[in-house]
């Protein structure tokens, strides 16, 4: 008998769907000024990186975690959580997406959600078995509500994704459109979720609001609060809604060292809540310094990210990227983002160099 090669085992037991997807890829950085990921660029203060070491170096690593009711609860607390409403936590957004797609996969249900946006929702839903159906945005990166309406009333999604602010665009929609999509997908008796991974940076939230409509949630997560390398992410809704989502996540998801390392960050919230003030600064400053670069849209953003369009995307990212500039070139995700790069709000320095890398790699 002759026996099978490596790819003729891949062939036979790995889902087809699984081998023609491309994974999620992650741009080396080593020396690199790195503005590709949307992370918070300060370092906690040294005094604080001492105290939390000490910290950390208290908890039980020998035991299974078991504060993950007293993180949700602080959570709740910090972030003003409404009353009647609960919270879950999760290894990052990521595996919150990843359980809504578990628990919501009913027979033909279906995920909705605006496109260009966070390639996890469209990802988690297909390999989770459900529908996927995307809408695209307008030219100006706004909610098409005439298509979303329509798609909420011919597939009737079990999940509606709206990003606020958006990823990649970094751009809140239309109040007025979110709504019309709030109210259409309640009456067809689905779950919209709002993600509110940029919230720091935001000027909207619907955290209150989701109190007065028990079929919407609230996703965040603590990546750009400042702590990116700590994977927590945290779901907000009415308390039933929650309780039946929080079935199917594992009983250890997250860490005894992530779950302290979360809870001293929110005893510290004063030093991110500067770190986020800088950074809308700075972002302000690179929209209003970018609009002056010849060749170069620049978009709204109420994120830590800034999405321009330049005449020859690949040229300007490879010239940046020679320069030791890192961003993310985003203009083979979606027609819409045609010549489009995305750039993270840095430090003042930081910043100072992507602008002249920018100018110089046009």
């Amino acid at each position: 008998m002759t026996t099978p090669t490596l790819d003729q085992r891949i062939a036979r037991t790995i889902r087809q769907d699984v081998q023609s997807t491309a994974g999620y890829a992650i741009q080396p950085s080593a020396g690199m000024v790195k503005l590709d990921a949307m992370e918070n660029p300060f370092a906690l203060p040294p005094a604080l990186q001492r105290a939390l070491g000490e910290r950390l170096s208290r908890v039980a690593i020998n035991r299974y975690p078991l504060g993950k009711g007293e993180l949700a609860s602080a959570l709740a607390q910090h972030f003003e959580v409404p009353s009647g409403c609960k919270v879950i936590v999760g290894n990052g957004s990521d595996e919150l997406i990843d359980l809504l797609s578990v628990a919501c996969n009913v027979p033909g249900a279906t995920v909705l959600a605006p496109l260009p946006g966070f390639v996890l929702y469209e990802m988690s839903a297909r390999l989770r078995g459900l529908n996927f159906v995307g809408v695209p945005l307008t030219a100006s990166f706004e909610l098409d509500e005439a298509a979303l309406l329509a798609a909420i009333e011919r597939h009737r999604p079990a999940l509606t994704y709206i990003a606020y602010p958006n990823n990649p665009t970094g751009n809140l929609f239309d109040e007025r459109s979110v709504e019309k999509v709030v109210a259409a997908v309640g009456a067809q008796e689905g779950l919209v979720v709002f993600d509110e991974a940029y919230q720091p940076f935001s000027s909207r939230t619907w955290m209150q609001r989701m109190a007065a409509h028990p079929h919407v949630l609230v996703m965040r997560t603590l990546s750009k609060f400042g702590l990116a390398g700590v994977r927590l992410g945290y779901l907000a809704g009415a308390a039933a809604l929650i309780e039946q989502v929080d079935k199917v996540s594992p009983p250890y998801n997250v860490s005894s060292l992530n779950a302290e390392a979360a809870l001293f960050a929110l005893e510290h919230a004063e030093v991110f809540a500067e770190q986020a003030s800088i950074l809308r600064a700075e972002r302000a400053r690179l929209l209003r310094e970018l609009a002056d670069v010849h060749g170069v849209t620049v978009f709204p953003s109420e994120a830590n990210m800034v999405l321009v369009r330049v005449p020859d995307s690949k040229r300007a990212f490879d010239g940046m990227k020679a320069r030791r500039v890192l961003v993310k070139h985003i203009a083979g995700l979606h027609p819409l983002l045609a010549n489009c790069l995305r750039l993270t709000v840095g430090t003042p320095q930081e910043n100072t160099l992507m602008i002249q890398a920018l100018k110089e790699s046009l």
